[in-house]
């Protein structure tokens, strides 16, 4: 259980998750308990319980998070609600991001993107906070649509971010702390969210959640939702879209860097659509992210081993037995989706990053990564939408190397790639299926490539046939570029370098 108060809050948030969680269960079974941020908390790591918790007995626990992090994103927020209230938020929430609009949205997503990357061009950056800027961004998008000015913008950027420095702080009043700065920027933000909100009303409505909650009645057509209660869910799924997604692309940027053959894959996936497209001349469409089957098998395996969301909270509304256990009324209670998604028994090998797992569809209950049940996160196809979105503008315009990265894992609180996770990024020579690999990697790149024959040939074949490359450089050009790409000269190059 730890020490009074603080319990094993500590370790939570700074040891290693496939080690903290399943350390505990080794010791104690797929049932124990533990106290975090002063609460006693009982952590069940088997589908089975999940499946009870979330599904079957879901009326048994309500959702909620610790007293500090419900202050910090407000009581109305759709998170700590059930019923009509929580039905209500929830149907607004995905009607603002049903097919029909996010077959409006996914042009705009991607005009972000792209002038994200043109912004990062030939820098070094850390993928996670540039990451974390983009899905923000992409927040403000489906929330206020194209509709703010920069200095809207600047003030929203300013004091969330100073919130999102204390949110995981120990609560305290102190002048100073991080925690009492996030609440009185949290309060800085509720009154911009309701100075936004008046000076919308009596004009043409737009499409955006904002709009969405506003004009959203009951249907006797009297209840409306108060400003307050707007705020509090503007605010959650700001945050609700920020660090999870940020924290699943810098993995996936990682995952696929390690894996050459993989990237190489993927790539030619999204290089196919990119042609598609005029080669870029025409924006990516909702209905060609569906048509990414690889890509998309990516983000799920990714999502399996990085774990981002490792738990959730819910809390005991009366005394619940389960296994022959006690959870008394008023004890929170923790699914472990991180012990599920690693467990061996559900998917062998576990610690392998292997997307080609999702082939098939995994068991029940056991690939959980946007939870499940009435409360599973409403905004999971966004989330999936964005990811696609990015990786096709980096992909098929720009090559990236990891710089300095030795495997280190940091936690704040979700576990991330050290730094995380340093990149250069620089346009590449269009058509160009090569990563650039780090310059420590060089020497094991050109051996790869001279033992492996049949990718090169696969490689140059592709290079040839590219219409991109054969428009914009002509035949002269193309040929530059494929013996530009050998394994010989691109090491030489990058040895000159």
């Amino acid at each position: 259980m730890g020490w009074p108060y603080v319990g094993e809050t500590l370790q939570l948030y700074s040891e290693d998750p496939n080690v903290f969680f399943p350390s505990r269960q080794k010791r104690y079974g797929e049932i124990f308990k533990t106290h975090l941020l002063g609460c006693t908390c009982v952590m069940l790591a088997s589908p089975e319980a999940a499946r009870f918790v979330l599904v079957s007995q879901a009326h048994l626990f309500k959702p909620t998070y610790p007293p500090s992090k419900e202050k910090v994103i407000g009581p109305s927020a759709i998170f700590f609600h059930d019923g009509n209230y929580h039905a209500a938020v929830r149907r607004l929430v995905q009607s603002s991001i049903s097919p029909e609009n996010m077959r409006r949205l996914v042009p705009h997503i991607g005009a972000v993107a792209a002038a994200m990357l043109r912004s990062w061009d030939g820098q070094v950056l850390s993928t996670f906070h540039a990451m974390k800027k983009l899905s923000f961004d992409i927040g403000i998008l489906v929330i206020f649509g194209q509709h703010l000015s920069e200095q809207r913008k600047n003030e929203l950027t300013k004091n969330y971010f100073i919130i999102d420095k204390g949110y995981n702080s120990f609560a305290t009043a102190i002048p100073g702390t991080p925690y009492n700065n996030a609440m009185k920027a949290r309060k800085r933000l509720g009154e911009i969210f309701r100075e936004i909100m008046e000076e919308r009303r009596g004009r043409t409505s737009h499409d955006d959640l904002l709009s969405d909650f506003m004009e959203w009645r009951d249907n006797d057509g009297g209840g409306k939702l108060t400003g307050d209660q707007i705020s509090d869910n503007i605010f959650g799924v700001l945050y609700a879209a920020q660090d999870t997604t940020a924290s699943v692309i810098t993995w996936m940027v990682k995952y696929l860097h390690d894996d050459p053959q993989l990237l190489h894959r993927v790539k030619e996936e999204q290089m196919a659509i990119y042609e598609t497209n005029g080669c870029g001349r025409q924006p990516l469409t909702w209905a060609q992210t569906r048509s990414m089957p690889l890509t998309d098998s990516v983000i799920s395996e990714t999502l399996r081993m990085a774990s981002i969301i490792a738990y959730t909270y819910r809390e005991a509304v009366a005394d619940v037995e389960y296994k022959g256990y006690l959870i008394p009324k008023g004890w929170k209670v923790m699914p472990l989706f991180r012990n599920i998604h690693h467990n061996p028994e559900y998917f062998p090998d576990p610690n392998k990053f292997d997307p080609s797992r999702f082939k098939a569809s995994p068991m029940p209950h056991t690939f959980l990564p946007f939870g499940s049940g009435v409360h599973s996160c409403p905004g999971k196809e966004l989330a999936k939408v964005e990811m696609l979105v990015f990786i096709h503008h980096l992909l098929t315009r720009y090559q990236f190397e990891v710089v300095g990265c030795d495997g280190e894992v940091e936690y704040s609180p979700f576990p991330i790639p050290k730094h995380g996770l340093r990149v250069r990024i620089r346009r590449s020579e269009e058509g160009s299926l090569y990563p650039i690999r780090s310059s420590r990697d060089l020497p094991s790149a050109a051996n790869e490539f001279s033992a492996t024959s049949a990718w090169p040939r696969a490689s140059r074949r592709a290079v040839r046939s590219h219409a991109c490359v054969k428009r914009a450089r002509g035949k002269a050009r193309t040929r530059e570029l494929f013996f530009a790409h050998t394994p010989r000269m691109r090491t030489s190059r990058r040895t000159r370098s």
